[in-house]
């Protein structure tokens, strides 16, 4: 089963998807991964999110597929049953990381405050999503986490931009950025894969 802090591996930053029409899916995933983005990120927000999971999962080589959004056992199983090796949630709870556990589906749960970090650490969970990131301190208070919780390592995810992706991924607690600046929604609505793939190679090129 995938460590999530895996996902660290494959590039600073890992995509926030919303798929609003299925036939969308497998071109924006062969989008991104062409420019070098892997890890891609499905948000459960939409009525196809789970088949656009399945179809990416099944049809695009190399992309490594995740479900986010995910806020109880029910997500975290219908995730599992799509294909998402994956799962990613804005908050956290007792009852999502044991449904995770259950159905085998490594998580990265979001926090955004000490108590919430104590909370997924009890429950073996130190790699946590920082959400949301810049509404919730943004570099100040990763920086302020740093100091009690040497031991957690942080996707910050919200707010952030290209511009600004850099000065989070220089923080030492910080492996990797989420972001929904590389699906622009006009974007993925024209069918501009091109543009895409210019953002995610973009992307690609930052450096931690």
């Amino acid at each position: 089963m995938l460590n999530t802090l895996e996902l660290a591996s494959h590039g600073p930053v890992i995509p926030v998807i919303v798929i609003e029409r299925l036939e969308d899916a497998v071109p924006l995933a062969r989008a991104l991964v062409e420019g070098g983005v892997k890890v891609l990120e499905v948000t459960l927000r939409t009525p196809v999110a789970l088949a656009a999971i399945e179809a990416m999962a099944r049809e695009v080589a190399g992309a490594v597929v995740g479900a986010g959004t995910i806020r109880s056992a029910a997500d975290a199983r219908a995730a599992k049953q799509a294909g998402a090796v994956f799962g990613v949630s804005p908050g956290y709870t007792a009852e999502v990381g044991a449904a995770c556990r259950e159905v085998g589906l490594p998580l990265l749960p979001g926090v955004a405050t000490a108590s919430e970090v104590m909370a997924a650490q009890a429950d073996g969970l130190s790699f946590l999503k920082f959400f949301p990131a810049t509404a919730a301190g943004g570099i100040p208070m990763l920086k302020a986490l740093s100091g009690p919780f040497p031991d957690v390592a942080f996707c910050p995810t919200g707010g952030i931009t290209l511009q600004s992706a850099p000065d989070f991924l220089a923080l030492p607690n910080v492996k990797v950025c989420g972001g929904s600046w590389l699906t622009p929604a006009d974007a993925v609505r024209s069918g501009d894969w091109a543009r895409i793939t210019q953002l995610a190679a973009e992307a690609a090129a930052l450096r931690r």
